[in-house]
């Protein structure tokens, strides 16, 4: 298959208005520079999985000054908060039905003799399940401070509400990457790859549909310009814009939430170079089967949310029925998030992630070819 030969004279002239167009309207560069950061920010605090100051309810039967240090340490290490306490079982359901609380601790009588005699002591932790991934962190932290407190008051190595810990086992745990476990190390890098998708998605789909809108698209179609030539220099400036965006994403990511920037600026940039090329044929495609521009927000959105929830963002792509992983492989957004987050939070090269580069190069080249195919004969 042979190129098509491209007038560089007719291709920068058609870049220069496309860009000129895109920047002399202030509403659209509210939406190419400042809309990616309003949304970083905001996505950067909201989407969260962390826990803090959850609300706890207490039934201390006992009442010694054991009982009291357990609770102190839990509320101490600013996962949990003293919301009330209980004068009987049936307020901890009460108060856990009312979501007055997330958690519900009932400590029995004669926990401060058992942990001092050296038997093995029980508390009971109730947790609200409705949200079950705050449900599961916060037991998660719950238990390894009880745990940890047993085993510091214990006059034996007995583990306190832990059926089936081995006192004899010394765990010691240390996390990779994310010492802190912090979502938002994890969501931000995320963030970046599905904002690259939609700004890519806009600035080629609306573009195109408001050409043919206005009726110029029909006077590009017969002027001298060749179908390549147009293609390349609508979408041209717009991979100057989409690496502008990057830059600026990059810089709020990396110094106002302080996310890690560990691999190759060059590699990030290469992989986003890839990533952008897809998303610039998703929107050429989307353009030929819209003729207005309510039409296009309403098939790229179509395209973009699913995309954005199979491309394990939000939730792993492991965890999800077999059907989900495999359509998961035709998604571009997919190979970007994971490359995105191997390049900020393990500095990875491309030694590790050239499979993410070539399937986005292969997959952004076949996208653009067929979308201008398609272009060319829904234009003509």
């Amino acid at each position: 298959m042979r190129l098509p030969r491209l007038d560089r004279a007719r291709l920068a002239r058609l870049a220069r208005k496309e860009l000129t167009q895109t920047l002399r309207d202030p509403r659209a560069l509210r939406v190419i520079f400042m809309a990616p950061i309003i949304q970083l920010v905001i996505f950067g605090y909201a989407v969260t999985t962390d826990v803090k100051n959850a609300a706890l309810v207490l039934y201390d039967r006992d009442n010694t000054a054991v009982s009291r240090q357990l609770v102190q340490e839990l509320t101490a290490s600013g996962y949990f908060r003293l919301a009330g306490t209980a004068s009987r079982a049936s307020d901890l359901a009460e108060a856990l039905d009312h979501g007055r609380a997330i958690l519900a601790l009932e400590i029995p009588r004669g926990l401060q003799t058992d942990l001092a005699s050296g038997r093995p002591a029980t508390v009971q932790l109730l947790i609200d399940g409705t949200t079950s991934n705050t449900a599961t962190v916060a037991q998660a932290y719950a238990s390894q401070i009880i745990l940890r407190f047993g085993q510091q008051h214990s006059a034996a190595p007995a583990a306190i509400a832990t059926k089936g810990a081995a006192p004899g086992v010394d765990l010691r745990v240390r996390a990779w990457y994310n010492p802190n476990l912090e979502s938002r190390v994890y969501n931000v890098p995320g963030v970046v790859g599905n904002l690259m998708m939609l700004m890519s998605l806009l600035l080629t789909t609306l573009a195109v549909v408001r050409e043919r809108e206005l009726g110029t698209l029909e006077q590009l179609m017969v002027s001298p310009l060749t179908p390549a030539e147009m293609i390349v220099g609508k979408t041209l400036p717009v991979v100057g814009i989409a690496m502008i965006d990057l830059c600026l994403i990059t810089s709020v990511a990396t110094l106002w939430f302080h996310i890690p920037l560990r691999g190759s600026l060059a590699l990030l940039f290469l992989v986003s170079f890839a990533y952008v090329v897809c998303g610039l044929g998703i929107g050429l495609l989307i353009s030929t089967v819209s003729n207005t521009t309510q039409e296009a927000f309403m098939t790229m959105f179509m395209f973009f949310l699913p995309a954005m929830i199979v491309s394990g963002f939000f939730f792993p792509i492991e965890n999800m029925p077999r059907a989900f992983q495999y359509l998961s492989l035709l998604n571009p957004v997919a190979y970007y998030v994971r490359a995105v987050r191997a390049i900020f939070l393990k500095g990875a090269g491309l030694a590790a992630l050239w499979p993410e580069v070539a399937v986005l190069a292969v997959m952004g080249a076949t996208i653009l070819w067929f979308a201008s195919t398609r272009f060319r004969k829904t234009s003509a």
